[in-house]
Formats: structure tokens, C-alpha cells, sequence
């Protein structure tokens, strides 16, 4: 990437501004630490305006459960193999009798494929003295594939009405396999998800991103992205911010600072001069606070000794003033 030298100005929120410059100090750093990883951001002009672009972290912050939508708008679903391709060598007619000789074949069924215990088939014996009743209920289990065989040994086999059901559910957030019991979750908190986006794009702009990329049906309203520093310090992204652009100057490592997706009405922000108190102890927090109040009643007297003093003096001049005759 070529960071020469620019001196245009890029915005970075409502009425504020950084020279091109400085970013681009900025995204050199940004990309010297993610180097090597997808991570990294690229920079580009677009009719005289700079424009970054690339991978945003956003971590997971929510208290509530949101909600997940069951299905795409667009999505297809593959109607379920047909009982006549379940094997090549399987040939059903409409009622389920064979369409070739009513004899059983000579079937030898290797260790792989062999059936588990209790559901084993008596040996064929090149015909059959059962009848043709009994032949339509064995064939097809004699015929089954190697894939149906291990199904079955796991205990887990699927009618076609359960194979479509799954069709029309997805993975989500971070694996979270969801179906209509599990449709409503709260992700885990600090978990990291990232969606692709450029320095263009507004906080609700890459809120709205984010809840469609996991089909989210909350409202991008209901959430806030947050700055969040270990020190404890919460700084709330404004409508008319640039997350891309913010996240660039808080500088790449998110073990100092992380963008989080939080409930607008949820969380408060915490200022610097707040955060550096929140960690302590309760015991040494009262002990700041005491002597916060004794600094604080060393201020009152003072400052009443001082008007105390002036109201006498007032009064003395009045005085004076008083007892002076008046001069024509």
C-alpha cells in the first residue's frame, strides 16, 4: 500500500475531521499488526474521496434475547430422494413388488454393511418358500446402502419429513444451530463475530448490516455499538459516526479496546475520569470518598472565610459612607 504523504481532510463524524495523513499513519499501524491476517484494511479513492474498506470485529453484548429468522426469503428447498433412487440396484414398481424375478438373490453381506444385532435377515436360499407377502417387507432392507447401515447404527435415522425440516434451518451465530425451539437466544457475551464494510458507512448503517447478515427480525434501532476499553470506559457510537474510521484511531489491539453490539436502553456510558474507579475495591472506594468530602468541607470554609470577610468590609464602607455629611 503507498502511504505517501496527503493533506486533504476525511471525516470521521459530524463536524469532525482527520487529515488523510494521520489515518493513513494510523492504517499503516493497523495493518502492521494484523499482518498476514484477513484483517487487514485497504484504502482507496473514489471521485476525491478516501475510502477504507475490510473486516470489522463486533462483539457480542447483549442481555436479551434477540430474534432469528426460521427461514431465508429466497431459499430452496431440495424436494427428498424418491423411495426407487435409494440404490441403483433396488428396481420398486408403483405397488412395491420387484419388476424382476421374485427370487431372493444370493446377497452376502460384508462386516461393514451387516446389520446390528436383532435385526438380522435369515439367509437366502436361492428361492423363496415364504411367499411374496413376506419378499416385498425384506427386499428392500436387504438392499440397504452403507450409508443407511451407519445411520443406523448411530441410532439417528431420519424419515424424509425430518430431512426437510432441517433444510430449512441454518447455522448462525457462531454455530448456533437454531430451529423453531431455539429461534429466540442470547448470544454468549464477548463472543466475536465481523462483517465487511468501508469507512463510508454510518452506525446504523453497519448495524443494519450486521442483523441482516445473521437474519436477525430485532430492530437495528433496539442496539448501539459501543466502544469499549478495558479500564472500563464506555463510549457510545453516534448516529453520524464511522465505526470503520473509529476503530482505526482506537488503535488495532482489541485487548485495550473492543467494539461491542449492546442494547441501546441497556447500557450507559462510562466516561474516562469514571472508569479509572470502577476496579477498585468497595473499601478503597470509600476511602476515596472520604477524602474527596473532607477536601470538599476544607473548600466550604474556605470559601466562607473569604465572603465573610468581604461582607464585613461591606458593611464597614457602608458605614462610613453613612456618617460622611453630605457635601453640596
Amino acid at each position: 500500500m503507498d502511504y505517501s504523504h496527503q493533506t486533504s481532510l476525511v471525516p470521521c463524524g459530524q463536524d469532525k475531521y482527520i487529515s488523510k495523513n494521520e489515518l493513513l499513519l494510523h492504517l499503516k499501524t493497523y495493518n502492521l499488526y494484523y499482518e498476514g491476517q484477513n484483517l487487514q484494511l485497504r484504502h482507496r479513492e473514489e471521485e476525491d474521496e478516501f475510502i477504507v474498506e475490510g473486516l470489522l470485529n463486533i462483539s457480542w453484548g447483549l442481555r436479551r434475547p434477540i430474534r432469528l429468522q426460521m427461514q431465508d426469503d429466497n431459499e430452496r428447498i431440495r424436494p427428498p430422494p424418491s423411495s426407487s433412487s435409494w440404490h441403483s440396484g433396488c428396481n420398486l414398481g408403483a405397488q412395491g413388488t420387484t419388476l424382476k424375478s421374485l427370487t431372493v438373490p444370493n446377497v452376502q453381506i460384508s462386516e461393514v454393511d451387516a446389520p446390528p444385532e436383532g435385526d438380522q435377515m435369515p439367509g437366502p436360499t436361492g428361492t423363496d418358500t415364504r411367499g411374496l407377502k413376506p419378499l416385498q417387507e425384506d427386499t428392500p432392507q436387504l438392499m440397504r446402502t452403507r450409508s443407511d447401515v451407519g445411520v443406523r447404527r448411530r441410532g439417528n435415522v431420519r424419515t424424509p419429513s425430518d430431512q426437510r425440516r432441517i433444510r430449512r434451518h441454518r447455522f448462525s451465530i457462531n454455530g448456533h444451530f437454531y430451529n423453531h425451539k431455539t429461534s429466540v437466544f442470547t448470544p454468549a457475551y464477548g463472543s466475536v463475530t465481523n462483517v465487511r464494510i468501508n469507512s463510508t458507512m454510518t452506525t446504523p448503517q453497519v448495524l443494519k448490516l450486521l442483523l441482516n447478515k445473521f437474519k436477525i427480525e430485532n430492530s437495528a434501532e433496539e442496539f448501539a455499538l459501543y466502544v469499549v476499553h478495558t479500564s472500563g470506559e464506555k463510549q457510545k457510537l453516534k448516529a453520524t459516526d464511522y465505526p470503520l474510521i473509529a476503530r482505526i484511531l482506537q488503535g488495532p489491539c482489541e485487548q485495550v479496546s473492543k467494539v461491542f453490539l449492546m442494547e441501546k436502553d441497556q447500557v450507559e456510558e462510562v466516561t474516562y475520569d469514571v472508569a479509572q474507579y470502577i476496579k477498585f475495591e468497595m473499601p478503597v472506594l470509600k476511602s476515596f470518598i472520604q477524602k474527596l468530602q473532607e477536601e470538599e468541607d476544607r473548600e466550604v470554609k474556605k470559601l466562607m472565610r473569604k465572603y465573610t470577610v468581604l461582607r464585613l468590609m461591606i458593611r464597614q464602607r457602608l458605614e462610613e459612607i453613612a456618617e460622611t455629611p453630605a457635601t453640596i
